[in-house]
């Protein structure tokens, strides 16, 4: 059976932050992800974890300046040092949340810069990343993602992060495979789950019903078909939901469409 993991930046909006984490639990979720734990002491964040039973499955280390659009550093060149200090701050945070995944963004394509150039720069910094975190047993993710919700973004194909992950060959480094994005930019997601689940190189994935990214319940994807799938391959990582509820962020709206989850708990 898929283990999900409530995605506490989408999910819970009508609640402060860090009331989300007993909401979670509350519902029957063992495990939560966000974007980014940054704005809170790491030690805060692993008290409400513990104190609600729950495991961090994954967040992003920091992304640059997201505030001004910014959506990575990792293939910018000239800020490998900045994207360097940011990861080791994240590895800090992995470490003290007993979280064993990091998702580095790429970034957005610069203006003038040539894809190859962004591609050797974010090669280089996967490894040095894959490198540190090796050692902290943490596993860094690459995450293809659709330019509809973020125009420009460097890394939008299945094939381009499992060829980045297959030419550095480091056991740490994998593919974080969110299915929304996969069929926004290709489809075929079936297809792709048989491809690449066997190859061990996928290190997490993502829901959400396209393509109004809400419950994984509608949509033109059929969920219940996909998470057999995932079973029948034998994926034993967390599932995040990443969605919108499509109540929006009034009371209860979160709650209210987990009938998906709950027939599936």
């Amino acid at each position: 059976m898929p283990q999900f993991a409530a995605n506490l930046s989408f999910l819970y909006q009508d609640l402060p932050f860090l009331d989300r984490f007993a909401a979670a639990a509350e519902d029957g979720f063992k495990a939560v992800e966000y974007l980014f734990p940054y704005e809170w002491p790491a030690e805060q964040l692993a008290q409400l974890l513990r104190a609600n039973g729950l495991k961090q499955a994954l967040f992003n280390a920091p992304p640059g300046n997201w505030e001004k659009g910014e959506r990575g550093m990792a293939g910018l060149p000239d800020r490998e040092q900045e994207f360097q200090q940011a990861f080791m701050r994240a590895l800090d945070y992995a470490r003290a949340l007993q979280c064993p995944r990091v998702h580095v963004m790429a970034g957005l394509m610069p203006p003038g810069l040539t894809r190859q150039t962004m591609q050797d720069t974010y090669l280089g910094n996967l490894r040095w990343a894959a490198q540190q975190a090796g050692a902290a047993g943490v596993d860094v993710l690459i995450e293809p993602i659709n330019t509809r919700d973020i125009p420009g973004y460097f890394l939008n194909r299945q094939d381009h992060a499992h060829e980045i992950v297959t030419t550095i060959d480091a056991p740490n480094l994998k593919v974080q495979m969110d299915l929304y994005h996969c069929q926004i930019v290709e489809g075929d997601v079936a297809m792709k789950l048989r491809q690449y689940l066997p190859t061990g190189r996928v290190g997490h994935i993502q829901i959400a019903s396209v393509p109004e990214r809400n419950e994984p319940d509608g949509g033109e994807l059929c969920f219940d078909y996909l998470f057999d799938l995932i079973d029948a391959l034998g994926f034993q990582g967390w599932l995040g939901c990443e969605y919108r509820p499509r109540a929006g962020a009034v009371a209860g709206a979160t709650r209210a469409g987990l009938g998906w989850f709950k027939n599936r708990s």
